[in-house]
């Protein structure tokens, strides 16, 4: 009886072990990795995790079925480097030495003139007409694949002086990790720019995960030709033909997207009239500025918050009491981004 009774406690113990034993032995919870990495915890890397996730979640109030989620992004100043002067300005300003040994007249006219002159300061304020002068002299008569190649070629060679790396290495990590977060959530991402569309696309796959059929962009006209072997092709022209800017952004989405978007980021005045299009739309919206305030890592301007004032990424502080009143994230570079570029 004692001994049936012993028997009896020790398999009653080894019961109450064994559990204990095998949670100790089991392999620890998976770990949800954290989607956005550079970005440091707060209000604005919490409204974007809540926004994707209402969004995404059927049964939710805010649920965007799929094929409506799209969302559009500025470049410049928004997704990379725009300071000191646009990268592209700074490849039409390349031509200039190209275009004055054809043309020696040109070394006395502007904006030749204080192009070669060298002083940043005055290339700087430069005139968006003034650029276009010197773009439609080097671009004119080129196929659209010529001048991708020519692109491609400076992209290769050119370094931004304040790092000493090509302009594709000044991209925003923290950027880059919203988009990626934002497809793998079934958002379709598009650029919007007011820089040019040719140009974006030359390196857009590549650099941003982006196709060349997703970038709204200025562009230039273009005519149907055939070459010498009979071959067609489409060939730059001296004409503006459209301007993806301002007003032209939330044009160029009807235009070139076709759908509202839910979701859109940008940087700069330029930016207002998309965001005003994208939040204005009904059901859950998001808009986001990208507000540089961090001389340090990257550079500070404004005016906004008293920052020095700028005609490169202009971002008034009209501007930013209207993304107040709207409930629009503003970006801190120095208070939200742990890091700023993948290299750091």
């Amino acid at each position: 009886m004692i001994r049936q009774f012993s028997r009896c406690v020790t398999a009653v113990l080894l019961l109450a072990v064994l559990p204990a034993v095998h949670a100790e032995n089991a392999a620890p919870a998976a770990v949800v990795a954290d989607p956005l990495p550079s970005w440091n915890e707060g209000t604005t890397k919490r409204n974007i995790l809540e926004f994707v996730k209402d969004t995404t979640t059927e049964g939710s109030k805010d649920f965007v079925i799929q094929k409506d989620r799209i969302a559009t992004f500025d470049q410049d100043g928004t997704l990379w480097v725009e300071h000191p002067l646009y990268s592209q300005y700074l490849y039409i300003l390349s031509k200039t030495n190209e275009l004055v040994s054809k043309n020696p007249s040109y070394a006395d006219q502007e904006p030749f003139k204080t192009v070669l002159s060298g002083d940043m300061k005055k290339i700087s304020v430069l005139s968006t007409a003034e650029i276009f002068r010197i773009a439609v002299l080097a671009q004119d008569g080129l196929s659209v694949e010529e001048y991708q190649a020519d692109v491609e070629k400076w992209l290769a060679t050119a370094r931004d002086p304040r790092w000493g790396r090509p302009y594709t290495d000044l991209i925003y990590q923290p950027m880059l990790e919203l988009m990626e977060y934002l497809r793998a959530n079934g958002y379709k991402t598009y650029i919007v720019t007011g820089g040019g569309q040719d140009f974006v696309r030359t390196y857009s796959d590549s650099v941003y995960g982006i196709p060349v059929e997703q970038i709204a962009g200025t562009s230039f006209g273009t005519q149907f030709k055939y070459d010498q072997d009979g071959k067609a092709f489409l060939a730059l022209q001296p004409s503006l033909f459209f301007n993806d800017d301002f007003g032209g952004k939330a044009r160029g989405i009807g235009l070139f997207i076709g759908k509202r978007p839910h979701f859109s980021a940008g940087n700069s005045t330029g930016d207002r009239e998309m965001l005003e299009y994208t939040t204005s739309g009904p059901g859950r919206r998001m808009g986001m500025l990208v507000f540089h305030d961090d001389a340090k890592r990257e550079y500070a301007y404004g005016p906004a918050q008293g920052l020095p004032d700028t005609q490169v990424g202009t971002f008034t502080q009209n501007l930013y009491d209207e993304a107040v009143s709207k409930n629009w994230s503003i970006i801190s570079m120095k208070n939200d981004w742990k890091k700023i570029f993948k290299f750091e």
